[in-house]
């Protein structure tokens, strides 16, 4: 007996509940549409949650407070800044939207309860503009998700897309896979919205639309399988800046337990708790709470390489110039993984100013010592080298030859490794952060065909439908998210088929 495929119809359907689709649900609702939130996870947040937790933004409450005299025209130029070689291939259009509603965007979030600290400067930025918000990234998804549900979205948690239905010319709903197993088909009387993130964990599409050697590099959230780009580009859509990949990037594997800041829970009275502290507190009763950040969520710094620190592998080998790009060659080591390993003397000297082993701006510095205290599962020390490599879980013998032979013949101009103790950091693997290449869109975040004509009734925002924007500094993916979410909700919900 052959079983019925089961549908529900709404007014405005959308792929994806980070933050993107959780702005678009929260616009479309608002508008009086009936909305279901379809998110293959168990969870809403998305790579949002992912995410550092920075945007930049002009004309908040927060410069104004420190004074800061800014302009959207401003933001517009120094995004070319950033942008580097890259600014000849920018959506102009698109970067126009983007700057003129970030002061707007700040607001609303704030009206929802999200707490900012900042502005932070973040150079070739003429003033500070980076807003980081407390107590951490999981507080976007906490609120919109509350802010959704008070507006009667339906969240579909545990539901995959697989194909956009088409009835002629129109996007008319999508077919799933429901939690049960069971399929089941999501129609929708206005327009649907692929919020579905980037491609980032999906090495087909990378190889495809980027290079083989980011394709198969890990993804910092595992689940951005493009879902949304194989949809529209399946309709005959097109991928622009496909090739724009942010990776591979080495970071420290994250904590198997959650840090301070990962436990505290994202509502507002101890966000604002938080913030009110940034600016009271001293600095010995923050640090802990900054340093659970600065030693889980950013990159090492290059300097542990120049000063005398090594990588080596699962095999217990240095595998790369560490002064080259390491990144590419972290990435095909056994298991993906490495270590960084030094001496005492580089230990001393990365235990104060100026030798910090990670940061990032605005927020503090992190040193060895900090690494100690917060990342224990990631710290190894020894009096020898045969003991650090038991620590390490590395062959005693070949780190014994790696660094004999490093000290005699590899090393150049820079310290050999000999003075005891010895440490090293890790597990370290080379991560893709995310890609920036998006479907080709309109300014009104239509899909578009390769061949110019619409998807009608189609819509894509974040990542999925950031249609050739650069988005490079800090805090620009975010605030493109939120934006573009909102501005494709409200289209969605405005869209009415021609009779």
């Amino acid at each position: 007996m052959e079983s019925t495929l089961t549908s529900t119809t709404t007014d405005v359907l959308i792929i994806g509940a980070g933050g993107t689709g959780l702005a678009a649900a929260s616009e479309a609702a608002k508008l009086g549409r009936k909305v279901i939130l379809l998110e293959k996870n168990p969870e809403t947040g998305g790579s949002t949650s992912w995410s550092v937790g920075s945007i930049t933004a002009t004309g908040t409450p927060h410069q104004r407070k420190a004074g800061i005299v800014d302009s959207t025209d401003a933001h517009f130029e120094d995004m070319e800044k950033h942008a580097g070689d890259l600014a000849p291939r920018d959506n102009l259009a698109l970067r126009r939207i983007l700057v003129d509603n970030t002061s707007d965007m700040i607001d609303w979030l704030m009206k929802l309860g999200v707490v900012f600290v900042g502005p932070e400067e973040e150079p070739p930025h003429r003033v500070a503009r980076m807003h980081n918000v407390v107590p951490n990234s999981r507080s976007f998804a906490y609120h919109l998700t509350k802010h959704c549900r008070t507006l009667g979205v339906d969240i579909r948690l545990n539901t995959t897309t697989h194909r956009i239905i088409l009835a002629g010319a129109r996007a008319v709903g999508v077919e799933a896979t429901l939690a049960d197993g069971s399929s089941h088909t999501f129609l929708a009387r206005h327009g649907v919205v692929l919020a579905s993130g980037d491609y980032s964990a999906a090495a087909d599409l990378k190889a495809q639309l980027a290079n083989a050697d980011v394709a198969m590099v890990d993804a910092v959230n595992e689940t951005a399988t493009g879902d949304g780009h194989r949809m529209a580009m399946s309709l005959g859509a097109s991928v622009v800046n496909g090739d724009i990949v942010r990776g591979p990037i080495m970071r420290f594997i994250a904590p198997t337990r959650p840090n301070i800041l990962q436990k505290l829970s994202p509502t507002t009275w101890i966000a604002k708790l938080i913030a009110w502290s940034a600016n009271v507190l001293p600095q010995w009763i923050l640090r802990p709470f900054l340093m659970s950040f600065l030693t889980t969520a950013v990159s090492p710094s290059v300097d542990l390489y120049k000063e005398g620190s090594v990588l080596i592998n699962k095999n217990g080998q240095r595998f790369t110039d560490e002064l080259g790009k390491p990144n590419k060659d972290m990435a095909k080591q056994p298991d993906r993984i490495g270590w960084v390993m030094f001496d005492q003397a580089v230990a001393e000297k990365f235990s104060a100013w100026p030798y910090y082993i990670s940061t990032a701006p605005g927020v503090a510095y992190a040193y060895l010592d900090d690494y100690r205290r917060n990342r224990p599962d990631i710290f190894h020390k020894s009096e020898t080298i045969a003991g650090l490599a038991a620590s390490m879980g590395v062959s005693v013998e070949a780190l014994t030859q790696t660094i004999s032979h490093y000290n005699s013949r590899e090393r150049g101009n820079r310290p050999a490794i000999e003075q005891g103790p010895y440490y090293a950091l890790g597990p370290i693997k080379s991560y893709v952060v995310f890609t920036d290449g998006g479907l080709k869109v309109t300014d009104r975040l239509e899909v578009v065909r390769t061949d110019g004509s619409l998807i009608q009734g189609l819509y894509a925002a974040g990542s999925a439908g950031q249609g050739g924007l650069l988005l490079e500094g800090h805090g620009h993916h975010l605030g493109w998210a939120f934006i573009s979410g909102r501005i494709a909700g409200r289209y969605a919900a405005e869209f009415t088929p021609a009779a």
